[in-house]
């Protein structure tokens, strides 16, 4: 058997429309997984992301959820009784870029709503039905910064040093009880959240003549760590961080 193989899986993926997102949910999707899609801005009858599911012979249903309004998270989830969700990617995300003394409290409280607790309400509420049918997969999309302190980003920080903790302590819980809970930090990536970054010159070069592989990395780059993670492979592999970062971490 190909210990790779998603087939009858259901998968929950957020921040799906774009980047990071929309890669793990078409890699899950080729490796035979359903997929739920969700996003603030994602349009539930006609996306990108549904229509590319729908040609790999998949089923995709998207839901557009403010993941600010824990409210809104908290229904979407609960709307999914009945339906056995075998993966979860916790991937929505956001960044707000100041020096920390300066630094807005509502973005900070931004920033850990939607990269952190959105998170732990899904994981809490989904995880639940995981754990009655002693199977599951939870993947989060952590950060170098969950490894280290970062810029002018104390929120984001925070939130993806929290994420990592969570990682931990879940899997903690549940992994006897058949639900691996695993965190993927990626590198430096070229989407939405460092735009900035690359086109600010020198902090560019900065950052690129410090990774190995010399580049900066693509959302496909991360979607088989997704995949990896999200199959039987990795059942033995649970309350774990995996850079995936061009070496950056070991440089």
């Amino acid at each position: 058997m190909n210990p790779f193989d998603l087939t009858g899986r259901l998968a929950v993926v957020t921040g799906a429309k774009r980047g990071i997102g929309f890669a793990v949910a078409e890699a899950l999707a080729a490796a035979g997984a359903d997929i739920v899609g969700v996003s603030a801005t994602l349009d539930p009858t006609s996306s990108a992301i549904g229509d590319r599911v729908r040609e790999l012979g998949r089923d995709f249903s998207g839901h557009r959820v403010d993941f600010v309004d824990r409210a809104q998270v908290i229904d979407f989830a609960e709307a999914l009784d009945g339906r056995q969700v075998d993966i979860l990617v916790n991937n929505a995300g956001t960044i707000r870029r100041a020096p920390a003394a300066e630094h807005p409290l509502d973005w900070f409280d931004e920033v850990l709503e939607v990269d952190l607790t959105s998170a732990f309400v899904l994981s809490q509420i989904l995880g639940r039905r995981m754990l009655q049918a002693e199977y599951g997969r939870i993947v989060f999309t952590a950060s170098l910064l969950s490894f280290q302190g970062g810029i002018n980003v104390p929120g984001y920080a925070a939130a993806k040093s929290g994420a990592a903790g969570l990682v931990r302590a879940l899997s903690n819980e549940w992994a006897g009880r058949g639900v691996t809970v695993n965190g993927i930090a990626p590198g430096y990536i070229a989407t939405d959240n460092t735009e900035a970054l690359r086109d600010d010159p020198d902090r560019s070069r900065a950052i690129l003549e410090r990774i190995p592989a010399g580049r900066w990395g693509t959302a496909a780059d991360i979607a088989g760590a997704a995949v990896y993670l999200a199959s039987d492979a990795a059942r033995y592999v649970t309350g774990t961080i995996l850079p995936v970062d061009g070496g950056w971490l070991a440089r």
